[in-house]
């Protein structure tokens, strides 16, 4: 069994299980549960909205082999963990939007006519870009500042915003929006499902869709799962 998964798996979180062994992240998947934004739910209450066998996804989790690797995010600082959702997630947001966007303008100049659901899946991604770009910045210079001086030794500056769920919800509802606009590609796409006369670029393209879908799902799910929770509580702890 996987490490952080030992007593009743049907009543743990999923976004919980997923924190404690990431491998875990591929089975929901595999099952259609969603372990970013649906992460609170337990696995039976997940399996039930999903209509799957609760024994199935248990079996499965169970099957995974003891993970005793220390790099275990639940147990990251603070600093740590913030500065890897930067460097590595946020770093990859910024790096990947302009490069698909062009990829799905080329495909859409050369195939849109056979294909005019590239349009769509233009005009969605460029929707998702630019609001998690915004989104981005919010984190970067509002919430996760004040993050860091929760976990400080000295007293953090006053909120300008009251508790920190208040900003966390806002975050949780653009991370939801954010599943929207990739939901929708997702289904536009075929799963990514690249057509029979695709070019090479049409290919890639499909490609980095997919990756970008999978980083963000492994962003998501370090923010909801492991970094807020542990905010809320470093907020609790002060008061």
């Amino acid at each position: 069994m996987g490490a952080g998964m030992s007593g009743s798996i049907e009543g743990q979180a999923v976004g919980r299980i997923v924190a404690a062994d990431w491998r875990a992240a591929a089975i929901f998947e595999q099952f259609g549960i969603d372990f970013c934004c649906g992460g609170r739910q337990s696995v039976a209450d997940a399996c039930r909205s999903a209509g799957i066998d609760t024994a199935e996804v248990v079996h499965a989790l169970e099957e995974l082999p003891s993970d005793d690797a220390e790099d275990d995010v639940l147990h990251w600082p603070i600093d740590r963990l913030i500065d890897h959702i930067v460097l590595t997630h946020h770093a990859y947001v910024r790096s990947a939007l302009p490069r698909i966007a062009g990829y799905l303008r080329k495909v859409r100049d050369v195939h849109g006519e056979r294909h005019p659901e590239l349009a769509q899946i233009a005009t969605e991604f460029g929707t998702l870009g630019g609001d998690l770009l915004e989104h981005l910045l919010k984190e970067e210079y509002v919430l996760f500042p004040y993050v860091r001086e929760l976990a400080g030794e000295g007293s953090p500056l006053p909120s300008p915003f009251g508790t920190v769920e208040n900003p966390i919800r806002v975050m949780e509802r653009e991370h939801e929006d954010a599943g929207v606009h990739l939901g929708r590609i997702r289904r536009l796409t075929a799963a990514y499902t690249v057509p029979a006369d695709a070019c090479t670029t049409y290919r890639v393209c499909f490609e980095e869709l997919a990756h970008f879908e999978r980083d963000l799902q492994r962003h998501i799910h370090l923010e909801e799962n492991v970094l807020f929770p542990k905010a809320v509580e470093l907020e609790g702890a002060r008061t």
